[in-house]
């Protein structure tokens, strides 16, 4: 199909998309028409109120919904100037594939190359052109597999796709956004209702009523309604916009093949998933680690250190590129399956290519460090930019050691909520928690509660201000052996968060339920306290999760000395021994 014919269609569906809407209208008047001849004055002023609460959400849909304008992607254009290598192996493979050169390159920073058009009339006249280029991609490829890639993204200029870009994804963004209107709406109205409903609900209970049951299937029916009806068409438009797409690639991947030889363009296949996972991991687990403690890696590192990543998992890589997805990621999917693309190209006949230098493609710039730093000016958030940067061994262990300490907060917060005496001696009975009491002791009765004004000399956690936040963590570690040795350690378990099962646990239960928490609260104390006194640290590692290196011998021992300490009769001895160690 040629460039005109496949403008006119991506016309005629986004035309469609407005008479769709007309026809429904149509149909409703229709509807409203028919009632007022044939059926009595009691019906047909029903179907008016209907009918007006269907064609609402449809006119929304054509009239209210204004596509945004297109906002320029982040990132950092680079001019011939500064990247002589890169923009004459662009302009280079321009000419191979029979193209006009791209008038912007532009680096970003996701695993990712494209290529756009600010075309005009329908697509039949082209624009001035950008090819969008990853710098983490690049980290991740050679030479050669860079220039495949590149050689397929020009070849898009070549068949015209890029020019019919623009109305295609203006028609499908309508579409699906109309969609995702309607069922926003009927979400807010059934919200409302269930709203309304339980708030009814519990008037009734409170005067010793029955509640009726909360019911929402009505709320929003409309909307419902004629988000199904949009569905089915944004389904047909989808799949016609896409129908050739696929087509394209495939197209694409030959010239790619053609240019940059058989075995990089397959190689460059198989890498573009891997480095996909790869960067999506790197930036929840590296990159964006120290977010919380307000660090980010040294500069040119947040994109740049996927690099680390890469070497120190080739073999798992490995892997993955031997593993290649069969399937796409959704039906509408405008790329083949990975391994489709791949067994085709890996089919045609030897080129005699292969051994071709594998240089790294970030070698193209002029200084890589340099690109990456300047990308993180461009693409971060002002918030992020004003963060403090630190080598990676400092970044994982700072922010390691402070999630670990935000981790024993809610046990902090139990225990300067709980008031145990000074002496600890005449400690409680283990039962003076009815909730958390062993069922063996129930029958009892209860101990005395612990003295509201323990003596200055105290050193549990008598007020907020000895256990709080704010407390270091030797001082809280401290506090809870006593609460401990105080014999309040299941009031403290009381006080924690606890799931709904939990709650309405008791007796034994009760307390199975809360000691895990409890002995990982512990745990995040004993690790506070010994980071804060240099004798544990985090280490970073690029092949596994970080690791908290322990003093020698706490491996083995730390286990049992926690399991001790929240035991159905506490012993604190042999944690405050191997903490004295």
């Amino acid at each position: 199909m040629g460039a005109t014919l496949r403008a006119l269609r991506a016309l005629v569906l986004l035309t469609g998309f407005y008479l769709f809407g007309l026809i429904l209208l149509g149909a409703l008047a229709a509807v409203d028409w028919a009632a007022t001849l044939w059926a009595p004055a009691s019906v047909y002023g029903k179907l008016y109120i209907i009918t007006a609460l269907l064609a609402i959400p449809v006119v929304r849909g054509m009239f209210l919904l204004r596509t945004p304008k297109n906002e320029d992607v982040a990132g950092l254009p680079v001019t011939e100037a500064r990247e002589p290598r890169l923009w004459a192996t662009v302009r280079t493979l321009a000419e191979q594939v029979g193209t006009r050169a791209p008038d912007e390159i532009v680096l970003v920073g996701e695993t990712n190359a494209a290529v756009s058009e600010d075309s005009r009339f329908l697509g039949l006249v082209g624009g001035r052109r950008r090819l969008f280029l990853g710098l983490p991609l690049m980290a991740g490829l050679t030479e050669a597999q860079l220039r495949a890639v590149l050689a397929h993204e020009l070849g898009h200029y070549s068949n015209a796709d890029t020019r019919l870009a623009a109305i295609t994804v203006r028609g499908r963004f309508q579409v699906l956004r109309t969609v995702a209107h309607f069922e926003e709406r009927a979400g807010r109205t059934a919200a409302k209702e269930r709203a309304r409903q339980e708030k009814k609900a519990a008037k009734a209970l409170a005067k010793g009523k029955k509640a009726k049951e909360v019911d929402t299937w009505g709320a929003g029916v409309t909307y419902r309604t004629m988000a199904r009806l949009y569905t089915g068409y944004a389904k047909l438009y989808v799949r016609a916009t896409e129908s050739g797409s696929r087509r394209q690639e495939l197209a694409a991947d030959l010239a790619a093949a053609r240019i940059a030889g058989r075995d990089a363009t397959a190689s460059a296949l198989r890498e573009i998933p891997v480095l996909d996972a790869t960067h999506e991991f790197y930036m929840r687990s590296y990159a964006t680690l120290g977010v919380g403690a307000g660090l980010l890696p040294p500069r040119g590192e947040v994109f740049g250190g996927i690099r680390h990543l890469l070497a120190a998992r080739h073999e798992e890589l490995d892997t993955m590129r031997r593993e290649l997805p069969t399937e796409t990621s959704s039906p509408y999917d405008s790329h083949p399956p990975i391994a489709e693309r791949v067994a085709r190209i890996e089919a045609l006949p030897d080129d005699g290519r292969a051994s071709e230098p594998t240089l790294p493609s970030l070698g193209l710039l002029s200084s890589p460090e340099d690109a990456l730093a300047a990308l993180e000016q461009v693409v971060l958030t002002p918030e992020a930019l004003t963060m403090q940067r630190a080598e990676w061994p400092q970044l994982v262990h700072e922010s390691m050691a402070v999630y670990a300490d935000r981790l024993a907060e809610p046990l902090r917060e139990a225990m300067a909520a709980v008031a145990v005496p000074s002496a600890v001696a005449a400690r409680p009975s283990l039962s003076a928690s009815p909730s958390l009491s062993p069922s063996s002791s129930s029958s009892s009765s209860p101990s005395p509660s612990p003295s509201p004004s323990p003596s200055p000399s105290s050193t549990s956690p008598s007020s907020p201000s000895s256990a709080s936040s704010s407390s270091s963590p030797s001082s809280s570690l401290s506090a809870l052996l006593d609460v401990i040795d105080g014999g309040a350690l299941w009031e403290v378990a009381d006080r924690l968060p606890k799931s709904e099962e939990a709650r309405a646990a008791t007796g034994r239960v009760a307390r199975e339920f809360a000691r895990p928490a409890l002995r990982r609260g512990l745990s995040h104390l004993v690790t506070s306290d010994l980071i804060r006194r240099g004798r544990a640290h985090w280490q970073l590692s690029w092949t596994e999760s970080a690791r908290l290196r322990l003093p020698a011998g706490y491996e083995e021992s730390l286990p049992a000395a926690l399991d001790a300490a929240v035991a159905d009769v506490p012993d604190t001895a042999p944690l405050r021994k191997l903490l004295a160690s």
